[in-house]
């Protein structure tokens, strides 16, 4: 529940930390991860957040695991500059079924039958978004694509941090991942962002900045990779579910000029559908190593 009432906010404060007056998109990312990091290297110091990774393996998992997260908020932050945060939030309800296929080809998880078919009738309701936002704009089709690689990559990291790192504890995990994500994109963000970081701070994106940092990272990739210690890959997917109708709600309050139209909330009941009926499963059997 704290993952999923926390993440079904981040869509909207996203727009509001690179919206306009706000901070450059790729910057933006990078600096909420750099204050995420330090404040978790400070909590380490002082004895926080052991074991860290000890071995090479773990620490290489979780390096990558930074850089693919790096990779896949890059592109939300990208095409939340085109769609509303509750269409994105929607648009990640396919993060179930793209996990249990990783997790199936990487001798994690078994998948069922029933899955498959829950991710059949949810690219439907894909298909229905997406022609809707076509019809609206094309660039909010390109966001669309955009949120839909980004499920790709973060389906492929969390496979990875759950078959590698996953005795790891979680906070020295959140600290490493978000590190390395921040190093990323401020790498990228110095050779794509056309404008500096504002000065001074502007009020409104920076709140925004700093709840991401703390509350959007911090507390929630903290409580993310404890979960993935406790439990199977298809549980914790399960929690997107519940993110795209935190997400609406906020945007009716937040955004007014955001319009959805009947085909959007078509397009939303059918893909979250699709994904209920992917995952309302008897438990995943773990393959035995």
């Amino acid at each position: 529940m704290t993952c999923a009432l926390i993440w079904g906010t981040t869509w909207f404060a996203i727009r509001r930390c690179i919206g306009d007056g706000g901070y450059p998109t790729f910057g933006a990312a990078s600096v909420r991860f750099a204050i995420g990091a330090a404040l978790i290297g400070v909590l380490y110091a002082l004895g926080w957040g052991r074991p860290g990774p000890r071995r090479g393996r773990q620490l290489g998992a979780v390096v990558l695991g930074g850089l693919l997260s790096a990779t896949s908020f890059g592109l939300v932050y990208a095409a939340e500059q085109s769609i509303s945060g509750g269409t994105a939030a929607v648009l990640y309800g396919t993060f179930p079924l793209c996990t249990a296929v990783l997790a199936r080809v990487a001798g994690v998880e078994t998948i069922k039958p029933r899955a498959l078919a829950g991710s059949a009738v949810a690219l439907v309701g894909i298909a229905i978004l997406f022609a809707d936002r076509i019809q609206v704009s094309r660039a909010q089709g390109v966001g669309v694509l955009l949120v839909l690689a980004s499920v790709v990559v973060s389906s492929l990291y969390t496979t990875i941090l759950k078959q590698r790192a996953s005795d790891v504890n979680p906070l020295a995990t959140t600290g490493v991942f978000l590190a390395t994500s921040s190093v990323a994109l401020g790498i990228f963000a110095a050779c794509v962002d056309r404008r500096p970081l504002p000065w001074p701070p502007p009020a409104g994106p920076t709140v925004a900045l700093l709840y991401l940092a703390l509350v959007g990272s911090v507390v929630v990739f903290a409580a993310y990779f404890y979960l993935l210690k406790r439990v199977t890959l298809m549980t914790i997917s399960t929690l997107v579910l519940l993110e795209p109708i935190i997400a609406l709600v906020v945007d009716a309050v937040g955004e007014r000029e955001v319009v959805l139209v009947p085909r959007t909330y078509a397009g939303m009941a059918v893909t979250i559908a699709g994904v209920a009926v992917s995952i309302v499963t008897p438990a995943a059997r773990r393959v035995s190593k």
